[in-house]
């Protein structure tokens, strides 16, 4: 990747402080897990969890931060067989049943993305996880009798390999690149 691609501050236009650099920096990791993290992270950065809690939220506000969530290991918690459901869906119903497929139990984020026609129609997509290939197989039949006649096709992509998730990373400046 480029230097002019990977860039330090979000694409949002929003400028990060160094107070919002040094929340940032304490929590790319991950939260504490303790009891009140927002303390902890103020305490090893010298701000209360008041301003950390505050802070943070704003940058979520702006974009600068999407969400705060917890992000589990699924293989670690025996769901092995991950699936990428994809769909056909007519266009005028993938709102609607976009959000019925994200309310499903068995489905860890669903989002709508564009066709790539002649060869890739499909424009929803929902992650399914479980235990076995089979549990994911029988809750995509569930997905489908949900969809009904919208759905005009739709394939189950299996993980073949486990990805690192991360969050936002800002770059610690060092020596060199001053």
């Amino acid at each position: 990747m480029s230097d002019s691609t990977c860039q330090s501050e979000p694409s949002t236009g929003a400028v990060l402080d160094e107070q919002d650099r040094a929340i940032v920096l304490a929590t790319q990791s991950g939260l504490p897990l303790v009891s009140d993290p927002w303390a902890a992270v103020g305490q090893q950065i010298g701000m209360s969890a008041e301003d950390v809690c505050r802070r943070m939220q704003r940058m979520q506000e702006i974009g600068v931060i999407r969400r705060i969530a917890a992000v589990p290991n699924h293989y670690r918690l025996g769901y092995v067989a991950n699936g990428m459901t994809v769909w056909d869906i007519e266009d005028d119903k993938i709102d609607r049943l976009g959000r019925e497929v994200a309310r499903h139990p068995g489905v860890s984020h669903c989002y709508r993305r564009p066709r790539h026609l002649p060869k890739w129609p499909y424009n929803l997509f929902a992650m399914l996880h479980g235990r076995s290939r089979e549990e994911v197989e029988r809750q995509a039949e569930e997905l489908a009798a949900l969809l009904g006649h919208a759905s005009r096709d739709h394939l189950i992509l299996y993980s073949s390999r486990i990805l690192k998730k991360t969050g936002l990373r800002l770059a610690v400046d060092s020596p060199e690149r001053t």
